[in-house]
């Protein structure tokens, strides 16, 4: 049985995993190691799993927030051959209950229309009507 552990500090191993781990993704594809640590150190929360005999890496996400109205959810992820056993939605309460989050007044993240079930049994809603999804940058992905 796989036994995890939560961190919220990754290792040099780990964080050479996460970049691995980034790679599989949409949104991640072509991301350094370098700016990956640099993400690292400038993001304000990060909830990771780790196997606990391993200590492979094999969950991750991460939090910007102001710690009073908003916190955005960023970069979810779960080793393929570990996905539907529960792990993303328990990335998701570990977010949830963080001690540093627990007077923030509303939670945000960007998803594609397949991952929107997961997110609704995670508690999101889709934003009000009024409400438009922005974004400028030099070469961002989308």
């Amino acid at each position: 049985m796989l036994t995890v552990e939560l961190v919220s500090r990754l290792s040099d191993e780990q964080i050479q995993e996460l970049c691995d781990l980034s790679q599989t993704t949409w949104w991640g594809q072509g991301r350094q190691l370098a700016d990956i640590r640099s993400m690292l150190d400038r993001s304000d929360i990060i909830v990771a799993f780790c196997e606990t005999e391993t200590r492979h890496l094999i969950g991750f996400a991460r939090v910007l927030t102001d710690f009073t109205y908003r916190a955005v959810i960023f970069d979810v992820m779960v080793q393929e051959s570990h996905r539907h056993q529960g792990l993303g939605q328990a990335l998701m309460e570990a977010i949830w209950q963080h001690p540093r989050l627990q007077s923030v007044e509303a939670f945000i993240l960007f998803c594609t229309p397949d991952v929107v079930p997961f997110y609704q049994k995670c508690g999101f809603t889709a934003a009000p009507r009024n409400t438009v999804f922005m974004a400028r940058s030099h070469e961002m992905v989308l």
